[in-house]
């Protein structure tokens, strides 16, 4: 990161507090970060404590005579390697998605030409809310990075998601911005995890995959130079920072997810997903009566794999994952040819490999001209491999 050029803007939240160790945190590193102050950040932090610790100049306004005398709002959006918008609001993500310019914020985040990265910060309820989903849509397809938002307490009282990346989280989110390698300036669709069905609001039908090969992938792609786009189901394994991570819990949950982050150079479906789901999920919970179990009606989950191979934004590269318990080659092989996709990576996850859940990993890759299998190894390592071959195909 040394000599990078980083544009800073914060936005309006009670997580601009975080943008202060940020700057810290990246000048440690040898970027030099120039900030901009939306109106609303100026309530939470003051240009004398951004400046200092920026050892630059904060920039405010859009009408600033001397400002665009010397350099102009356009050009400051230009100069940079990287802009970083730390903590991006509700509001800035409207106004981006809608191409607005009515402040210097969005003015420099709609006259630039430079990468964007984005560290949400909102109420949960906002994040959540339809309209903030639509322009996250939007943004993912402009080509807009991400990090985060994490799950937690929420300064108002709630809990959810909505708080802001850690300020090491948008770090570690920089730096693979800038990773060279064979996969620079690839989109890497990564799904991840297993689903989660709801029987009622307390129980679910589920899997025992941990999440830890997904996650490893992701890590392996980015350092290879990919953006990735994380899609997870609830795993036990954090996802891996620097990846635009998108949490989800049902299969119809991960379809939306995946399609909104279409396009992408190539898709790696690792996620366990759950073939079925309650059709007659009950609203409240369900009472245990004597003698008596309930009738729980199933219906197919909608198959990712086979509609993304099959759709008109299909990946150059989709590669799926085939985890068996028996005839485990036969099984991936027919999987390969009635899906479409290009790969399949297949695995036995009977009970004594300990692999589902476990730390190895011992696959055969399926592709449509015939198979490698490769020796039981820790699941990094398959991870890194794999990365490797997907970085010589694309």
């Amino acid at each position: 990161m040394r000599g990078k050029r980083i544009l800073l803007v914060i936005g309006g939240g009670i997580a601009a507090f975080k943008a202060l160790d940020l700057i810290r945190r990246l000048r440690e590193r040898g970027a030099s970060v120039t900030p901009v102050l939306t109106r609303a950040a100026e309530e939470f932090v003051t240009p004398l404590s951004v400046s200092a610790l920026a050892a630059n100049k904060v920039y405010r306004d859009l009408f600033d005579l001397t400002d665009e005398a010397e350099m102009g709002h356009i050009q400051l959006s230009r100069s940079a390697d990287l802009i970083v918008v730390a903590p991006a609001t509700a509001d800035l993500l409207a106004k981006m998605a809608q191409g607005r310019a009515d402040d210097l914020a969005s003015t420099l985040l709609l006259a630039t030409d430079t990468r964007v990265l984005v560290a949400p910060a909102m109420n949960v309820r906002m994040w959540n809310h339809p309209a903030t989903q639509r322009n996250l849509a939007i943004l993912r397809g402009d080509g807009i990075l991400f990090t985060g938002p994490n799950e937690g307490d929420m300064a108002c009282g709630e809990y959810g998601p909505g708080r802001m990346s850690e300020p090491l989280e948008i770090v570690a989110a920089v730096e693979a911005a800038f990773a060279s390698g064979p996969l620079a300036g690839r989109h890497v669709l990564v799904t991840s995890g297993p689903t989660h069905e709801p029987i009622d609001p307390v129980r679910y039908i589920a899997n025992r995959s941990s999440g830890a090969q997904g996650t490893a992938l992701a890590r392996a792609l980015l350092a290879l130079g990919a953006r990735v786009t994380f899609v997870t189901g609830p795993a036990a394994v954090p996802p891996p920072d620097g990846a635009d991570v998108v949490r989800v819990e049902t299969a119809a949950q991960m379809l939306a997810a995946v399609q909104a982050a279409l396009p992408a150079d190539a898709a790696v479906f690792a996620a366990a997903v759950a073939d079925w789901r309650v059709a007659n999920a009950s609203g409240s919970k369900m009472k245990k009566q004597a003698g008596q179990a309930p009738a729980l009606e199933f219906a197919e989950n909608p198959d990712i794999l086979a509609t993304i191979s099959k759709g008109p934004k299909r990946p150059a590269l989709v590669v799926g994952f085939a985890a068996e318990t028996d005839d485990v080659i036969a099984h991936a092989t027919a999987k390969l040819a009635r899906k479409g996709c290009d790969w399949i990576v297949a695995n036995d996850v009977s009970p004594e490999t300990g692999i589902m859940g476990g730390a190895e990993n011992a696959v055969t890759i399926i592709r449509q001209d015939g198979s490698d299998t490769w020796p039981r190894m820790s699941k990094d390592l398959v991870a890194r491999r794999l990365a490797e071959e997907i970085a010589k195909t694309l």
